[in-house]
């Protein structure tokens, strides 16, 4: 018999373990698959902590349930609990078919008598029970995929924003991508509001970090910043009290959040922007692509106790756009190049997507795709952090 089992590649034989501390019955194993000549290495162990070590290492296990370190179903059991995905096939004695029996209904794949089975059925036993373990381990990662994508969907019903817009309201796109290979959602939030009185109230935040913590915390300030502008509450005192709750609901000490806040007028001839250490809105408007300035920018929330935000004032003129994003569109790399992204170059690729002009995009969603699509392909795929984008347009 071989000695300790390589590591598996898709290319080798069947590798089996023996589970045997009997001498005699090892030896009689060994020369059933010896004179079919089976396509299986064989290994052994002689008690179940033995083969516990092995486990991992193998596709199949001839288990005997009679060793000295485990009595009854207790071997299989353990073996069971395993993480690794081995078939596993008992051995019994002619008198003690009916463990077998219930070692198949306990997750065993198959039992065979000892005495009673010849070399082609104990070859033909480890293929059938190896083939039936790799589908049901195959079934059993889609169900846990199809669970997963319906947690995802789940989620993201409860968690992503649905927009309070009135009909004449200016028109609100959105994208949001979780960083790497992350499915649930980060800890960017966004949300736009409009008043009964024509004003459009937009935000869009990162709160530092990654996972479920920062994403509660995200949905969190996110339905709290819409519960203060349905009270019509202030734009800087909304942030203040974003500020202060951050403070208060954060799980780590130092955990800040950036944000820009948005407010446009009624007549959509001019925006109110505040931004609290987050990076600026874009304006779109014919062939020019413009940075607003961050001449009154203040800190993160959550940064300093007495933080304050005011905001800056930007005429819109006719046909204007407007793209807020989260720091995730910029950060990513460029192929062949030590520099991230950043604002001039996404400038660049806002241009090269247009054809020089927003006037010709006929359609905001495909602009978006396109941006963003462009932004991967430069990054050599999925982007590191999580990605928020918000695309503002005047309606005709």
């Amino acid at each position: 018999m071989a000695g300790l089992p390589a590591p598996r590649t898709a290319v080798d034989r069947i590798s089996v373990l023996l589970v045997e501390d009997d001498e005699g019955d090892a030896v009689l194993v060994e020369a059933l698959l010896d004179e079919v000549d089976a396509d299986v290495e064989l290994h052994r162990a002689r008690t179940l902590r033995e083969a516990e070590v092995l486990l991992a290492k193998v596709d199949c296990v001839l288990l005997d349930l009679g060793l000295p370190d485990t009595t009854g179903l207790d071997g299989l059991t353990r073996l069971l609990a395993h993480p690794a995905p081995v078939a596993i096939i008992v051995l019994t004695g002619l008198n003690d078919e009916h463990h077998g029996a219930r070692a198949v209904a306990a997750g065993a794949e198959d039992y065979l008598v000892k005495g009673q089975v010849d070399g082609l059925g104990l070859a033909r036993g480890i293929r059938y029970a190896v083939g039936r373990k790799h589908a049901e381990e195959t079934q059993r990662q889609l169900r846990d995929e199809q669970l997963l994508a319906a947690e995802k969907t789940r989620l993201e019903r409860g968690l992503l924003p649905s927009f309070i817009l009135h009909p004449d309201a200016p028109d609100v796109k959105f994208r949001y991508r979780p960083g790497g290979s992350r499915m649930l959602l980060g800890g960017d939030f966004f949300d736009a509001v409009s008043r009964p009185d024509g004003t459009l109230q937009v935000i869009i935040g990162d709160v530092c970090g990654h996972g479920p913590d920062e994403a509660a915390l995200g949905v969190f300030l996110r339905i709290a910043w819409r519960a203060l502008v349905l009270a019509d509450q202030d734009p800087s005192r909304v942030l203040r009290t974003l500020h202060e709750i951050l403070e208060h609901e954060r799980h780590q000490p130092g955990l800040f959040t950036t944000a820009c806040m948005v407010t446009i007028s009624p007549d959509r001839r001019w925006a109110r922007v505040y931004l609290a250490g987050h990076p600026e809105p874009m304006l779109l408007v014919g062939d020019r692509v413009v940075e607003l300035p961050r001449d009154r920018a203040g800190l993160p929330l959550g940064v300093l106790p007495d933080s304050t935000w005011s905001g800056l004032d930007v005429p819109l003129p006719q046909g204007w756009s407007m793209l807020l994003y989260t720091d995730g569109l910029v950060e990513g790399r460029v192929v062949g190049d030590v520099e991230r992204l950043g604002s001039e170059r996404l400038i660049e690729l806002i241009g090269q997507v247009t054809g020089g002009d927003i006037r010709q995009v006929q359609d905001p969603d495909v602009l978006l795709d396109t941006l963003i699509a462009r932004v991967k392909e430069l990054n050599g795929g999925e982007l590191d952090d999580d990605m928020a984008v918000m695309l503002i347009s005047e309606q005709d």
